[in-house]
């Protein structure tokens, strides 16, 4: 596959991350493909992924985990099998009910027009603190983190 057609493939699964069409956005991955989060304490969809099942696992974690308020791709290079993706996201913890703003990085290596592997960069600290349960007497849910 060209570099067009790489792009192509990634920027239609974020719009089915949007639309909530995880099924068919699995379908745009290799049976053995590798999923990367960052490990952050206390976020529960951080970590590595194996193959399509345990990335499956990832979305639902995800989705139990967060409420996506703003998902935003911005930049869009693609070099060779490499796709990488720039841009900004809103989160809100659903345990804590604080919301957090995250630029994030993604790099994804794609093969034969799946995606192989994709990893994330992104603002852990405000994602840690977004998910660290706040001991009784401290702040109030709800009060935004921002990177």
């Amino acid at each position: 596959m060209d570099v067009q057609e790489n792009k192509r493939v990634v920027m239609e699964g974020y719009q089915m991350f949007r639309n909530g069409d995880i099924t068919h956005l699995l379908e745009r991955c290799h049976d053995d493909a590798v999923w990367i989060e960052p490990e952050v304490e206390n976020v529960p969809f951080a970590g590595r992924y194996d193959g399509i099942a345990e990335i499956a696992g990832f979305f639902q974690t995800l989705d139990l985990a967060v409420e996506t308020l703003r998902f935003e791709p911005k930049e869009v290079v693609a070099e060779g099998d490499k796709v990488v993706v720039t841009g900004e996201a809103t989160w809100l913890c659903r345990q804590t009910g604080r919301s957090y703003d995250s630029p994030w990085v993604h790099v994804f290596t794609m093969r034969d027009g799946k995606v192989a592997k994709f990893q994330s960069f992104q603002d852990t600290a405000a994602a840690e603190r977004a998910f660290q349960p706040e001991p009784p007497g401290q702040a109030a849910a709800g009060t935004p983190l921002h990177h």
